[in-house]
């Protein structure tokens, strides 16, 4: 038997957020598969984790939290 794999699709894609200089931003996108593995790009760089950055995942949906936000986050 072969078995193949349901892809992992976007039920809610990433939108465009405003917000403030210094202030923070929150996006979300929601995944059709809970506890997908989520990579956070700013063009060809990989978001981490840090004073920056907080990433969360709860089921389906995934979250970036950008703090400080400055016009370079656009």
């Amino acid at each position: 038997l072969l078995f193949s794999e349901t892809p992992v699709l976007f039920k809610q894609e990433l939108q465009n957020e405003e917000a403030k200089e210094g202030k923070q931003v929150r996006l979300t996108c929601e995944l059709s598969k809970p506890g997908t593995p989520v990579k956070w790009m700013k063009g060809d760089t990989v978001l981490h984790a840090s004073e920056k950055y907080e990433l969360k995942q709860h089921g389906t949906v995934a979250e970036l939290i950008i703090r400080d936000v400055k016009s370079v986050d656009a």
